[in-house]
């Protein structure tokens, strides 16, 4: 416990000092973000605000659990170190799109195929090393589909060779998800990384259930079989803290933005800790509003698709923007009401999965 709560303490420290150092870099630079013309109006006095903020995110949920593991002299694990790839991996794209965007001086950076293929590379070099380093007969990433722990649907029921194609395909799948819909939420002043934080939380009290209820301690009903969950909260947890301090300087109005670098990179970490403690389709109810944003999306755009081609060329739309954010500002919504309540949709949304995950061992374990 002692080296969660140092991790997660030099983090908020290192994110609270090295966010705000970075912030008057990226200003100095003129990384600054471009508006979407098409957005609302509101969101035009935003230009010149320094971005790429997710730079200091990643480096100090890094440093922290560095500091973590050299106080206490222990080693890293693989599965710590499989999220901090994949962190680090997806957010070079999101790099990329937001130094493209700089550079170009436009509010659009890499084509939505590109970054997506980026993604996608990064997931799937994540997903061969994850089934592999087994110990005591546990690899990081398990072949079974996972809710609050792994199921029957077994991937591999077909053979070694499709099921790690069937495997890949999956890890892809949640990764480019989750990546994407915490970029989607990532419209508002501290919007995303509030409920980011919320979300790395439960991930590290999960972590320490896990660990506290490992079946490497002891083989009884309800125990979990999670290579290096202790680890995992660990990671959680400087993630968390790091969120946090970037939070202090990315609330109303914000001095820095975290950018594609921070949303993907952000997103891919939560679904490595979902797949690697075996909560894969947990995930969807604690980020319940990453999901939310991103359904709401995919309505508007497929209904307008499908009445522009009925009605011979003009189509409809079901909400006056999306990201769905965007459409309560639309209706009057000041930004602050709009991140706060938001806020608590991402709260509730945790509280439910973190209920579900305690319940289903309560039921198991009795």
């Amino acid at each position: 416990m002692g080296l969660i709560l140092l991790g997660a303490l030099a983090a908020v420290i290192i994110g609270l000092v090295g966010t705000r150092y970075y912030a008057g870099l990226a200003k100095r630079r003129g990384w600054a973000q471009f508006i979407r013309v098409d957005g609302p109006e509101s969101h035009q006095s935003k230009r010149g605000t320094p971005q790429m903020g997710g730079i200091a995110i990643i480096g100090a949920t890094l440093a922290a659990y560095a500091i973590a593991h050299l106080a206490t002299w222990s080693a890293p694990t693989i599965s710590g170190l499989l999220v901090l790839f994949l962190m680090v991996g997806v957010g070079f794209i999101g790099f990329l799109d937001d130094w493209t965007k700089i550079r170009r001086e436009r509010s659009l950076g890499l084509r939505s195929g590109q970054k997506l293929l980026g993604q996608a590379l990064v997931a799937v070099v994540f997903a061969l090393l994850a089934t592999r380093f087994a110990r005591d007969g546990t690899t990081p990433a398990s072949f079974r589909i996972s809710v609050v722990r792994d199921t029957a649907i077994d991937l591999a029921f077909a053979g070694a060779i499709l099921g790690t194609i069937l495997l890949v395909a999956w890890v892809v799948l949640m990764i480019t998800a989750a990546s994407n819909g915490v970029n989607l939420a990532d419209g508002l002043d501290g919007q995303a990384a509030g409920a980011c934080a919320m979300a790395l939380v439960a991930y590290t009290m999960i972590g320490i259930w896990q660990s506290l209820q490992s079946c490497r301690a002891a083989v009884v009903a309800g125990c979990y079989e999670v290579r290096d969950p202790l680890d995992l909260a660990l990671v959680a947890a400087c993630m968390a803290g790091a969120c946090i301090g970037f939070l202090w300087w990315n609330t109303p109005p914000a001095i820095l933005f975290m950018g594609d670098t921070g949303s993907l990179g952000l997103g891919g970490a939560l679904a490595g800790l979902a797949i690697l403690s075996r909560t894969e389709l947990l995930l969807i109810l604690l980020g319940g509003l990453f999901v939310f944003e991103v359904v709401t999306v995919i309505l508007q755009v497929g209904i307008f698709k499908l009445t522009k081609r009925a009605g011979g060329g003009v189509g409809r739309r079901l909400f006056l923007m999306t990201p769905i954010h965007h459409h309560f500002e639309k209706l009057g919504w000041n930004q602050v009401t709009v991140s706060i309540r938001f806020w608590i949709i991402a709260a509730v949304c945790v509280g439910a999965g973190m209920g579900l995950f305690y319940g289903e061992w309560v039921l198991v374990a009795t």
